[in-house]
């Protein structure tokens, strides 16, 4: 299997990535959702001339210009056909990128669900007009007004790319060959020491998630919509997991050392991580459990204060372009956003891989969504826990 090239260079150089399209927070500089209530903010009806500049906030991977790679340029010639001359800076976690689009220096940003509706709350981000993006026209319909990019029948955003949180497992330490969640909650402690989960405070919807179809009785439905008892249950569950984890991963290469050296041999990852463990050797694989997974999507989203909109959306439109898109996710390591994309991969099995065109999978993943006090699951009798609370938990479950 053709690995991301982005993940060969990594590890060629040695250099430590941190966690980029899955939007890991550190949780600083969060900001607190309680509603979601944006200001009455207008889309854009045209586009005039080009500004002659872009202002990029990136994961590492998305905005690539030659430097990493000779071969993983998408960005000059963006340039040469438009004249707009990007300059891209590279953020680490999902928190950093809300706190840059608010100084009002950026055009647009490739956020995560974990920041997204924080974006559009607090009125950093401005409605999309998608009739102005040709391309968005061959998204995936999965993709499509969803609650991580939209807000009441309103694009706030156009879609980048997809991926599940899978679980991966040692295939000669953890057998049978599991097939639940269960294998680092209720079981974990048959792996003490050595089960491994993902460093931020979204991953309490993991637990949401496996508590959803083990403890019916809560109630819960959206993973992303917790009350109180819900919120309690999922905390506690992580509680109980801390004191078999051996390591909360942030890092794409550090997950993929622990597992070559057998100091993890069961937990969360991305499909992109478990073939390039598998390519450096290690006996492991993945699966999507029974329960489903979480997962994540990322959206280009126009900032409220942009100074160069025109480009901007310019960026937005070549970004998911047949071409680039499908370049990008192989770099990257991603599904593609373009259904065009499948068919222009460098690898024929590319979309198979990373189940770009299976809606039924993509039917079992909860993509990342910013918790807040308005319920995501509909209930209006009831507030839900806002992500600032998220946040604080997850130091607490960490200890």
């Amino acid at each position: 299997m053709r690995l991301s090239r982005l993940f060969k260079v990594a590890v060629a150089t040695g250099a430590l990535l941190s966690v980029t399209a899955c939007g890991s927070s550190d949780g600083t500089g969060s900001s607190s959702v309680s509603g979601l209530n944006p200001p009455d903010l207008t889309a854009r009806t045209e586009l005039g001339e080009s500004e002659g500049q872009v202002n990029l906030i990136a994961w590492a991977g998305y905005v690539e210009d030659g430097t990493n790679d000779p071969e993983a340029d998408w960005v000059t010639p963006f340039e040469e056909k438009t004249g707009c001359q990007v300059e891209t800076k590279v953020a680490a976690s999902s928190d950093e990128m809300v706190k840059l689009m608010k100084t009002g220096r950026y055009d647009a940003v490739s956020a995560s669900g974990d920041a997204s509706l924080r974006l559009i709350a607090s009125g950093d981000a401005a409605p999309v007009n998608t009739d102005l993006v040709p391309n968005y026209q061959d998204v995936f319909i999965g993709l499509l007004q969803q609650d991580w990019n939209s807000y009441e029948g309103t694009a706030y955003g156009i879609p980048h790319g997809r991926g599940a949180n899978l679980l991966m497992y040692n295939t000669e330490k953890v057998k049978p060959a599991p097939d639940s969640w269960s294998a680092v909650f209720d079981e974990a402690s048959k792996y003490k020491g050595r089960v491994t989960a993902y460093d931020s405070p979204i991953y309490i919807a993991d637990a949401a998630l496996y508590l959803r179809e083990t403890q019916p009785g809560l109630g819960i439905d959206n993973p992303y919509a917790l009350d109180e008892n819900q919120f309690k249950a999922a905390v506690e569950l992580l509680e109980e997991q801390n004191a078999n984890v051996g390591e909360y991963w942030s890092d794409y290469l550090k997950e993929v050392s622990a597992f070559k050296s057998g100091d993890s041999v069961v937990g969360t990852t991305w499909e992109v991580i478990k073939n390039l463990t598998q390519a450096e050797g290690a006996k492991v694989d993945a699966v999507l459990p029974q329960e489903g997974a979480t997962g994540w999507s990322d959206t280009w989203m126009l900032s409220a204060k942009a100074k160069h909109p025109n480009c901007a959306y310019k960026w937005m439109d070549w970004i998911i372009s047949p071409e680039v898109n499908a370049e990008v996710a192989e770099w990257y390591g991603e599904a593609p956003a373009n259904v065009k994309s499948c068919d222009l991969t460098s690898d024929p099995a590319f979309c198979d891989t990373y189940h770009a065109t299976d809606e039924n999978f993509w039917a079992d993943i909860a993509v990342w969504t910013t918790p807040i006090e308005q319920c995501l699951d509909g209930r209006t009798d009831i507030k839900c826990v806002p992500y600032s609370k998220w946040v604080q938990a997850w130091t607490e479950i960490k200890g």
